[in-house]
């Protein structure tokens, strides 16, 4: 979105009277801001549509997105949540997870050289972060290392906006269209190759989970493809198998290993997953 630099809505702000704020996003049809008022500490997102370029095509859905991840948590139980509308799109507030994302907390793994081994109690809070909301029947769709922050207690898992397992006000919400390529399975590549749209599931969760520790572990992509292909070529890897040798040191590696299977019934559940790590 061009123009001035961005502020928060005038209904974000009478909500919660900021103290201080921040931008912390400003990309893809989102902006994040972190806001302190009296109240705590909160993420307040913001989306507004992308639009068409010579190499990208309209993305609409992005305006509605923070919306549709505020009716997703609201139905989840989550405290301290709103969301509505403003003039580019739609707006959520909900409470600032403070620690660091997943693959920040094992950049030492990744370095040349180095003997560090990623941590099973790290990706064990991870696995619980998701099983939380497995057991509550949803699936994420969405994720990726960038959404596991390692707290200094417990591991959040956010980003819902494209969560399924639930109603979602019509309104608020859109098909789902696969996610970052990177995490993606062979059976959603496939369907929005063929369709354009495909279902979130937590087999789909899992997989995206063994790609996230992998990467956040060795710095690889669980699929290889040139890094400036455009989507349908890379989807077209992921779908072919085009898979990398998986090398994670230790039990980890055998356990990311399973959760990449192609095909979704031979993938470990996420209750099977935390088995096997704690």
């Amino acid at each position: 979105m061009s123009g001035p630099p961005p502020e928060l809505p005038v209904v974000v702000l009478d909500a919660l009277m900021p103290t201080a704020q921040r931008l912390v996003l400003n990309r893809r049809g989102s902006m994040v801001w972190d806001v302190e008022s009296h109240r705590g500490r909160y993420a307040v997102k913001l989306g507004y549509p992308i639009e068409a370029t010579s190499e990208w095509p309209a993305q609409p859905w992005t305006a509605l997105a923070p919306a549709r991840e505020g009716a997703v948590l609201y139905r989840l139980g989550s405290a301290e949540i709103a969301y509505g509308e403003w003039e580019h799109g739609t707006w959520n507030i909900q409470p600032w997870r403070e620690g660091s994302d997943l693959y920040r907390v094992w950049e030492p793994c990744r370095e040349q050289g180095s003997s560090v081994e990623p941590r099973p109690s790290v990706a064990l809070g991870c696995v619980e972060a998701l099983a939380e909301l497995h057991a509550k029947g949803w699936a994420h769709g969405d994720v990726q290392p960038a959404h596991f922050i390692v707290g200094p207690e417990r591991t959040h898992l956010i980003d819902l906006a494209l969560a399924r397992g639930g109603h979602v006000p019509a309104g608020y919400d859109f098909p789902f269209r696969g996610c970052l390529v990177h995490y993606e399975t062979p059976e959603i590549a496939r369907s929005v190759l063929a369709t354009g749209v495909a279902e979130a599931t937590q087999p789909a969760d899992i997989y995206a989970l063994g790609a996230s520790l992998l990467i956040s572990a060795t710095g690889w992509r669980a699929v290889e493809y040139p890094d400036d292909a455009p989507r349908p070529v890379q989807r077209q890897a992921i779908v072919d198998g085009k898979r990398r040798a998986v090398r994670v040191p230790g039990e980890l590696g055998g356990l990311v290993e399973a959760m990449l299977s192609p095909a979704p019934e031979d993938r470990p559940t996420i209750y099977e997953v935390g088995k096997v790590l704690s």
